[in-house]
């Protein structure tokens, strides 16, 4: 499964579960971290726990582990690395705090509806 079929799966994860404000960017040519992000906020350490869950779920049901995860028990910022994917699972307050899209602002964005209504 090449990264834009793992990041499918993992937006229409996220979103099965209620994920808030999705964020795509796309990192192919600016590093060698990972080819996109998926950012996407929760309503709480509980939510964003179950976020996290079913996006690993439905990657392990195709076969993709992830290399790291850290951030599970504090619930506050999860990261699911894949390699060529990592998705970021934030409380509103810590997203503010990193600010990734900032950081990250020469990244082009991908609108998820493009993804989703493939």
């Amino acid at each position: 499964m090449d990264s834009i079929e793992k990041l499918k799966v993992a937006l229409k994860a996220a979103l099965d579960k209620k994920a808030e404000d999705p964020t795509i960017l796309d990192l192919r040519g600016l590093t060698t971290l990972a080819d996109y992000f998926l950012i996407v906020s929760a309503t709480s350490d509980t939510h964003a726990r179950t976020i996290a869950d079913e996006v690993e779920q439905k990657l392990k049901e195709n076969g993709i582990l992830p290399v790291n995860v850290e951030g599970y028990d504090q619930a506050n910022w999860i990261l699911i690395d894949y390699g060529d994917l990592i998705v970021h699972v934030f409380r509103p307050e810590t997203r503010e705090t990193y600010s990734l899209e900032t950081l990250w602002m020469d990244a082009p964005r991908i609108e998820p509806s493009e993804l989703i209504n493939e």
